[in-house]
């Protein structure tokens, strides 16, 4: 049975647990929750788990190395599975994108995102699936301080809204694959339902 790795970017530690720079894990850990997958082994410089979702198979990994070495947990664990870039899904928050918003593409270059970046270098090349989040971008003040502040409070009103969205679209993503998935969800407004 082949088998889907699905990555959320984030930082380890209590410190950064609510950030917009966390997204990645947000989303990861609410797909865990609704699969039944615990990301709990220490693994892969990461936390990992696996499991059958919609009756696919998904290596589901949070690496704990911290944004800008992300590539390291990744590139572990691609190479344990003997897995393609194809088989490959990471979700990662995005400044050029506003909040409720997300966009799912294959390919691309890093756009200046430090987890990305990393990835490409380890992995050789961007040829993967990511699930682009929306987190906005500040009016003011610098991008990598707003990255690392949380959600402000009319934000965080949506944010389990959103969090349902991108597990159902992930869900649809591993069913019914990247074109479909892709025309359904981007540009849609999560915030707004269905």
């Amino acid at each position: 049975m082949s088998a889907k790795l699905i990555v959320g970017l984030g930082n380890p530690g209590p410190k950064y647990q609510g950030t917009r720079h966390n997204a990645g894990f947000m989303v990861l850990d609410r797909l865990a929750s609704e699969a039944g997958i615990p990301v709990t082994r220490k693994t892969f410089s990461g936390l990992y788990g696996e499991g059958t979702f919609q009756g696919e198979r998904l290596l589901l990994l949070k690496p704990q190395t911290f944004m800008n070495l992300s590539g390291r947990s990744v590139a572990e664990a691609l190479r344990f599975h003997k897995l393609a870039l194809s088989d490959l899904v990471i979700i990662h928050d995005d400044l050029d994108i506003p909040f409720g918003r997300v966009k799912l593409k294959a390919g691309g270059g890093h756009g200046g995102h430090n987890g990305l970046r990393s990835l490409m270098q380890e992995l050789g090349g961007g040829q993967f699936v990511r699930l682009r989040i929306g987190v906005g971008r500040p009016l003011h003040g610098d991008v990598a301080d707003y990255v690392l502040t949380n959600f402000s409070r009319e934000e965080q009103s949506g944010l389990d809204r959103l969090l349902d969205g991108m597990v159902g679209l992930l869900a649809m993503l591993v069913r019914e694959g990247l074109p479909k998935t892709m025309s359904l969800c981007n540009n849609r407004d999560f915030l707004e339902g269905p």
